[in-house]
C-alpha cells in the first residue's frame, strides 16, 4: 500500500472525529456552558491558575501530552505489522483518547480545577481517592524515569541537539516576561525563538565544537569515565543530574515564566516537524515495505498492542495533564473541546507519522524482519528506527541528513522534556495532596514535595538493575509504563461515567471505551507482569514485579469500589459542580 494514501485516510478520519463526534459529546453529553466561570478566573493567582488564550493553552497541553511515548510506542508496535497499529491509533484517538482527554478536562473545570485523583473522593469515596492517588504517584514516577532515560540517551546519541534544546530555556523565559509583564503577543516572539533554535541546530550539526559530546570528553566509548562507571555511563549520569536540576527549577516556577512559553514554542516546533514529515512524505512518496501483519511474531499482539501503544491512542497521563495543569488555565469552558479533544487528535497525527516513518524505512520485508526479529528486539530498535525513518522523509525536502537527524532528535527531546517537567509538577501536587490527607504539613510545602519528586525520579532512573546495569531503571519500567498508563485512563473514564450517571446523562460514550480498555489492560498486565516474570523471563525484574503487583491490586480495589458507585441511580440533587 502507498504511504500517502494511508496517511490521508487516517487524517480524514481524525477530521471527521473532531468535526462531528467531539461536537456531539460537547453539546449533548458534557453540555458546555460559555458563561461558566472557570477555575482560572475563580482562583486566579498568577502561578498555577492563569486564564489563558485557547491557542496558547492548546500548545501547552499538546506538547505536555505529546512526549516521546506517541513516537516510541507505535515504533515498537509495528513489530506486529502496520495494520493493527494504525487501526488502534486512529480509532483509539477518535473514540477513546479524545473523549478521555476532553472529559477529564471538563470534570476538573467543574470541580475547582482539582485533579482526577482528588475527584475520586467525591465520586467513589475516601478509600478510592487514596488508592487512586497512589496509582497516579507511581505512574508519574515512572514517567519521570522513562522520559529522563530517553532524553539522556538521545543527548548521548545526538550531541548536536544539546545546545538547540537548552537555548530554548532563556528564549522561553524572555517570551514569558514579554507577554505577561510587557503585554506583548506570544506568536511572533515564539516564532523568532523557533527560528533561533533551528538555525542553531543547522550550525551545530555541521560544526563539531558546538556538539556537547560527553562521551568523547570522557575519552570515547572505551574511556574510563568517573567512579569506575565507564565513559558512556558517566555521560548518562551527568545528563540525568542536569535534567533533574532543570526539572526542579522548571516545576516550581510560575507556569507563565517557563512552562507556557516553552510549550508554545514546542507547539510550533511540533507543527513544523509534522509539516516537514508529511511534506517529505508527499515528495518522497515511499512505499510501505513492512508487512501488514506479522504471522510469525514470537508473542501475540492481542492484547499487548493496547498497552504498547498508549500515548497516541489513549493515555491516562493525558488526564493528569488535563485535570492537573490545563484545567487551571482554561479561559472559557467551551475551549475544552478545542484544547482536550483536538490535543488528542494532534497526538494521533504524530503517532500516525511515527508508524509511517518506520514502515517506509526498510528496503524490503526481509530487512524489516532482520531488525524487528522479536518483540524484545523491537523495544530496542523502535526509537532509532523512527529517527532514521523521519530523517529519510525530511531528506525529501532536500534537508541534509545530519541536519534532519538533529532536528528530529530535538523535536523528540523537546517534547520529552516538556512532559518531564509537567510530570514532576504533577507529582509535586500529588505529594502535597497526600500530605493534606495524612496531615503531614511538611509535604504540603512546595519545595519539600518537589525535592521528594525529583529525588525519587533520579534514584529510579539510575537504578542499576537488570542486564543493562547502571541507569537501566527507566528502560526496565517501559513495559509497566504502558499498563499503568492505560489503567489510569480506564479509571478516569470510569470516574467520568459515574459523574455523568449522577447527572442523569448518557454515559455510553465513556463506559464502552472504559470496559474495552480495562479488559485489555488487566489481561495484558497479568500476562506480562505476573506470568512472564514468574515463568518466561530469562532475567526477571523484581522492580517490575513489585510495582506491577501494587498497581494491579490497587486497580482491582478501585474498580470494585467504583462499580458500586456506578450502579447507584441518578441523584437529582447532584449538580456536577463544586
Amino acid at each position: 500500500m502507498n504511504a500517502i494514501a494511508l496517511a490521508a485516510i487516517g487524517i480524514f478520519i481524525f477530521i471527521l472525529g473532531y468535526r462531528f463526534y467531539s461536537k456531539f459529546v460537547a453539546e449533548k453529553i458534557f453540555r458546555l456552558d460559555p458563561n461558566y466561570v472557570t477555575p482560572a478566573h475563580r482562583f486566579k493567582d498568577g502561578v498555577d491558575f492563569v486564564p489563558t488564550n485557547k491557542f496558547v493553552l492548546w500548545g501547552h497541553h499538546f506538547t505536555s501530552v505529546a512526549g516521546a511515548a506517541p513516537i516510541l510506542g507505535p515504533a515498537i508496535a509495528v513489530y506486529w505489522g502496520w495494520l493493527p497499529a494504525v487501526l488502534w491509533v486512529v480509532l483509539g484517538t477518535v473514540f477513546a483518547a479524545g473523549v478521555h482527554d476532553f472529559g477529564t478536562l471538563v470534570l476538573s473545570v467543574r470541580n475547582k480545577g482539582q485533579s482526577v485523583g482528588t475527584l475520586a473522593h467525591r465520586l467513589i469515596g475516601q478509600r478510592g481517592k487514596v488508592l487512586f492517588l497512589f496509582i497516579i504517584l507511581i505512574l508519574v514516577l515512572m514517567v519521570n524515569a522513562v522520559f529522563a532515560w530517553v532524553i539522556a540517551n538521545l543527548f548521548i546519541s545526538y550531541p548536536a541537539s544539546v545546545i538547540p534544546v537548552f537555548i530554548q530555556i532563556p528564549l522561553a523565559i524572555w517570551i514569558g516576561h514579554a507577554v505577561y509583564k510587557k503585554n506583548k503577543k506570544m506568536l511572533v516572539p515564539s516564532l523568532i525563538a523557533l527560528a533561533v533554535m533551528y538555525i542553531t541546530a543547522v550550525v551545530a550539526s555541521q560544526v563539531s565544537f558546538l556538539q556537547i559530546d560527553l562521551v568523547q570528553y570522557m575519552g570515547g566509548e572505551d574511556g574510563a569515565g568517573l567512579f569506575g562507571l565507564g565513559s558512556i555511563s558517566t555521560a548518562f549520569f551527568i545528563w540525568i543530574i542536569i535534567l533533574m536540576v532543570y526539572v526542579y527549577i522548571a516545576s516550581t516556577l510560575p507556569v507563565w515564566k517557563l512552562l507556557q512559553p516553552r510549550d508554545f514554542i514546542n507547539s510550533h516546533q511540533l507543527i513544523v516537524g509534522l509539516g516537514i514529515l508529511y511534506l517529505g512524505l508527499l515528495f518522497t512518496n515511499p512505499d510501505i515495505t513492512a508487512p501488514i501483519t506479522n504471522p510469525d511474531a514470537d508473542i501475540s499482539w492481542f492484547p499487548l498492542l493496547f498497552i504498547t501503544i498508549a500515548c497516541g491512542a489513549i493515555s491516562g497521563f493525558h488526564g493528569l495533564v488535563s485535570s492537573g495543569t490545563s484545567s487551571k488555565q482554561l479561559d472559557k469552558e467551551t475551549d475544552a473541546r478545542f484544547v482536550g479533544y483536538l490535543g488528542a487528535v494532534g497526538e494521533g497525527v504524530l503517532a500516525l507519522i511515527s508508524i509511517i516513518a518506520v514502515i517506509t524505512l526498510f528496503p524490503d520485508k526481509e530487512t524489516f524482519f532482520a531488525t524487528y526479529s522479536s518483540f524484545q528486539a523491537s523495544n530496542g530498535a523502535g526509537l532509532g528506527a523512527f529517527i532514521e525513518g523521519a530523517t529519510n522523509l525530511a531528506q525529501g525536502l532536500l534537508i541534509p541528513a545530519e541536519v534532519a537527524s538533529t532536528i528530529v532528535s530535538i523535536i523528540v527531546v523537546s517534547f520529552a522534556a516538556t512532559t518531564l517537567d509537567t510530570s514532576v509538577r504533577l507529582m509535586r501536587y500529588i505529594i502535597s495532596e497526600l500530605g493534606v490527607e495524612y496531615k503531614i504539613p511538611s509535604l504540603e510545602k512546595k519545595h519539600v514535595a518537589t525535592t521528594i519528586a525529583v529525588g525519587a525520579s533520579a534514584a529510579l532512573v539510575l537504578l542499576p538493575e537488570g542486564p543493562n546495569g547502571f541507569g537501566s531503571g527507566g528502560y526496565l519500567l517501559w513495559p509497566l509504563f504502558g499498563t499503568a498508563n492505560q489503567l489510569l485512563a480506564g479509571i478516569s473514564l470510569l470516574l467520568i461515567s459515574i459523574w455523568l450517571r449522577k447527572l442523569g446523562r448518557n454515559y455510553m460514550v465513556t463506559i464502552i471505551p472504559m470496559i474495552f480498555l480495562m479488559f485489555m489492560t488487566l489481561w495484558a498486565m497479568f500476562q506480562q507482569v505476573f506470568l512472564q516474570w514468574a515463568w518466561y523471563a530469562d532475567q526477571p525484574s523484581t522492580l517490575l514485579f513489585v510495582f506491577g503487583a501494587i498497581i494491579f491490586v490497587f486497580t482491582l480495589w478501585i474498580i470494585l469500589t467504583a462499580i458500586q458507585a456506578l450502579l447507584k441511580k441518578a441523584d437529582p440533587d447532584f449538580s456536577g459542580d463544586e
